[in-house]
């Protein structure tokens, strides 16, 4: 198979759909991998490294569409890629289709194949491409959080952790998953006073039993919610449902009463966010105010630090990457069904039921179209 790896577009992203290590191992299954110059820039990865490790470097991302049978992404693609798509053509990339129509329309239009790495399942539960950019993110929260609450940069001018004679900030964590829980690690380390907000009283159990005293656990409750969240200096949003757009959990209402000053970190933009107050930001302009609560809201998150993230990535995506390309789409998902469950739009038809539901299509069942 003729595997493509464009160079992504997105403001501020840095990551790379494969490494050269990934090139190598997909080469030496005997595949064929074209990489857009400078494709590897933003992690360091040379194009001498690609072409050692196999990889032929072509011109443009339209050579890359053109000749490819499988992309391999990292971001949605943008509205140039998508008119770049051609149908039968599959593309294995983040899509986070609930909250963006527009895509879902264009993908519709291509009659391409999209397989969407945050609906793939695995045994026993769980999003093995998601986790490693979640646990990213989640760690990346309370950095941006701290740097948004210093004064400079428009928040109340308070230390995570305090001094001697003045007490920590009050963080807050909705969601007890993979992005709270990396957020509860650096959150604890910091010194700050911590509560984590969860409605799986096993999710909590593991917090507790992690990080004791450091970690406040809370059962989610709209009381709950809204005591924490009005007491809080910084609330990051963590809260996840494959598929589907994130629940709002924090309504404008409730952002009015919060400290002025105070911060928000949404790492459930990517699905529409957490909070009424959320609109997806990028890295050139990551926050806005409203109501005197600044807001961090940033789509690429993990884009900030694209080697730790696409180093990460690949370690979950590569044994995907080979059994697309061993088997071809039909045949690897229908041999797989945590890959089937990331089959979001196939051939015009949103094989997704959580996504179909979200946008208003109608939802085809993904087996119908893999044994046609």
């Amino acid at each position: 198979m003729r595997i493509g790896v464009p160079r992504e577009i997105k403001v501020h992203e840095y990551r790379v759909g494969l490494t050269p290590s990934s090139v190598r191992e997909v080469v030496a299954q005997g595949h064929e991998v074209l990489v857009e110059h400078g494709a590897g820039s933003g992690i360091g990865a040379t194009e001498s490294a690609y072409e050692k490790a196999g990889a032929r470097i072509v011109a443009s991302a339209e050579e890359v569409f053109a000749a490819a049978d499988l992309v391999v992404k990292v971001k949605e693609p943008q509205p140039a890629e998508i008119a770049r798509l051609r149908p039968g053509q599959v593309l294995f990339t983040y899509l986070h289709l609930a909250p963006d129509p527009e895509q879902c329309r264009g993908l519709l239009a291509s009659g391409a194949v999209c397989i969407a790495y945050e609906t793939v399942t695995q045994a026993g539960g769980g999003l093995p491409l998601l986790a490693p950019m979640s646990e990213v993110a989640g760690r990346m929260a309370v950095q941006a959080g701290a740097h948004c609450l210093e004064k400079a940069n428009g928040g109340m001018g308070i230390l995570l952790g305090g001094v001697a004679g003045v007490p920590p900030a009050k963080i807050v964590i909705l969601g007890a998953g993979v992005v709270g829980s990396n957020a509860t690690r650096m959150a604890a380390g910091s010194g700050a006073v911590v509560a984590v907000i969860d409605r799986s009283i096993d999710a909590l159990r593991r917090i507790e039993n992690t990080y004791g005293a450091r970690a406040i656990t809370v059962f989610s409750s709209r009381d709950a919610i809204e005591h924490h969240v009005r007491s809080a200096d910084l609330v990051i949003g963590g809260v996840l449902i494959p598929g589907a757009a994130a629940p709002r959990l924090v309504s404008r209402e409730l952002v009015s009463q919060m400290k002025p000053g105070s911060v928000v970190v949404d790492v459930a933009i990517d699905q529409g966010g957490c909070f009424e107050t959320s609109r997806a930001t990028t890295h050139a302009e990551p926050t806005y105010r409203v109501d005197s609560v600044v807001h961090y809201c940033v789509a690429n998150m993990p884009g900030a630090v694209p080697r730790t993230s696409t180093y990460a990535l690949n370690n979950a995506t590569l044994p995907f990457v080979l059994q697309l390309a061993a088997l071809g789409w039909r045949r690897a998902v229908a041999a797989d069904p945590h890959l089937m469950a990331g089959l979001n739009v196939c051939e015009g038809k949103v094989t997704h039921r959580e996504v179909a539901e979200a946008l208003g299509h109608a939802f085809v069942e993904p087996r119908t179209l893999v044994a046609a």
